[in-house]
């Protein structure tokens, strides 16, 4: 599975929707002339004229009704926003509107046929030519509609790709405030007991104390330099969450052991960064710290195909696993972690947790993605 950062984000879209923008003139006028030639062979047709009679007499005209009609229409949706304006008012606005131009350029467009017959000459103008204006005034009215509706589709289409942008932008900002927040809940506890730790072996063992200065400061600036939106590979999740529980054992001492086990293939995988930790934050916290003779704390991850699998397991006392007034799994790290996949995954994510005899036991289920796939735009 291809992994996308959620930092790309797409191109902001334009919010004109005009079909006349950057590339729409390429497009615009070929079509235009498209329907000017077919209504100069309807012209030859409907009025018994030579070709070239036709043409100058519907091709010019079109033309220039297909800027005015263009333009014209573009604003007048600006205006009338399909969200903003009731749908029988619309309709009415542009009806009368289409009727108008349609009047207008067939005026123009008789005017034109006279000022070529002044000319005399047997290829220009059409001599009866009520049957070409009346070919013309519907053609007119039947291309104001249609651009109208092209503008308005190119509009929504643009609003939608906006709000889409926005919405992942939000996404990104939550996702950004949850990081944040699990920070602030890691920061003040943790670093007060581990401050604690450092004070009292500071007298009986400087080094011990010295050494635990260094990982806390580590695990800190770890900590700091992560960004909500940019994925990490379990690999240095796992090398932040062992420098956690390095700090915690020296505090818990024998009471805390930590055994984990990762496969090779999954721990080059990729990951929302501090999702391991909350979870190991809430075995020693609630599992170890509740326990007199301590516990264990095992990691374990694996990869099967497209599926990356954690697991994070636990001693707890049976008995406070027991109680039914505060559930085991109903706490804010583990709320957090389940949002925060609910968010980045959607329904390809999956934590479970569960509690058998004394052990407490956290599974997630995530997509396998790998940087090598991340990195080819080919896939």
């Amino acid at each position: 599975m291809t992994a996308k950062p959620a930092a790309s984000l797409p191109a902001k879209a334009s919010t004109s929707g005009a079909l006349f923008g950057r590339f729409g003139l390429v497009l615009l006028i070929p079509a235009w002339v498209l329907v000017g030639q077919v209504l100069a062979v309807l012209t030859r047709f409907a009025c018994d004229t030579g070709w070239s009679n036709g043409v100058l007499f519907a091709l010019p005209p079109m033309l220039l009704y297909a800027f005015a009609c263009s333009f014209s229409t573009y604003y007048m949706c600006r205006a009338w926003p399909l969200a903003a304006r009731r749908g029988i008012a619309i309709v009415a606005v542009f009806s009368v509107s289409a009727v108008l131009a349609g009047a207008g350029f067939t005026a123009l467009a008789a005017g034109w046929n006279a000022m070529l017959l002044s000319f005399g000459a047997p290829w220009a103008g059409v001599q009866s030519v009520r049957p070409a204006l009346a070919l013309m005034f519907v053609s007119d009215v039947v291309l104001f509609g249609l651009v109208t509706l092209g503008h308005y589709l190119t509009i929504e289409l643009a609003r939608v790709r906006e709000s889409e942008r926005r919405a992942l932008q939000a996404r990104l900002m939550a996702q950004d405030a949850q990081l944040r927040m699990l920070r602030a809940q890691i920061d003040p506890h943790f670093l007060f007991n581990s401050l604690n730790s450092i004070s009292a072996l500071t007298g009986s063992d400087p080094r011990a104390a010295r050494a635990m200065t260094i990982k806390l400061a580590d695990f800190f600036r770890g900590t700091l330099c992560m960004e909500a939106e940019k994925k990490v590979t379990l690999a240095a999740e796992l090398a932040l969450t062992l420098d956690f529980l390095a700090i915690e054992q020296v505090r818990f001492g024998e009471r805390l052991a930590i055994e984990h086990a990762v496969s090779h293939d999954a721990a080059g995988c990729l990951l929302l960064p501090m999702i391991l930790q909350p979870l190991v934050e809430n075995a020693v916290k609630h599992g170890i710290g509740n326990l007199t003779d301590g516990g264990v704390v095992k990691i374990g991850a694996e990869r099967s195909g497209s599926q990356l699998r954690l697991l994070v397991a636990n001693d707890v006392d049976a008995a406070a696993a027991s109680d039914k007034t505060r559930p085991p799994g109903s706490g804010m790290g583990l709320q957090n972690v389940r949002q925060r996949l609910a968010a980045a995954y959607g329904e390809q994510a999956v934590l479970h947790w569960s509690v058998q005899a004394d052990v407490f036991t956290v599974e997630l289920t995530l997509p396998a993605e790998t940087i090598d796939k991340e990195e080819d735009p080919c896939v």
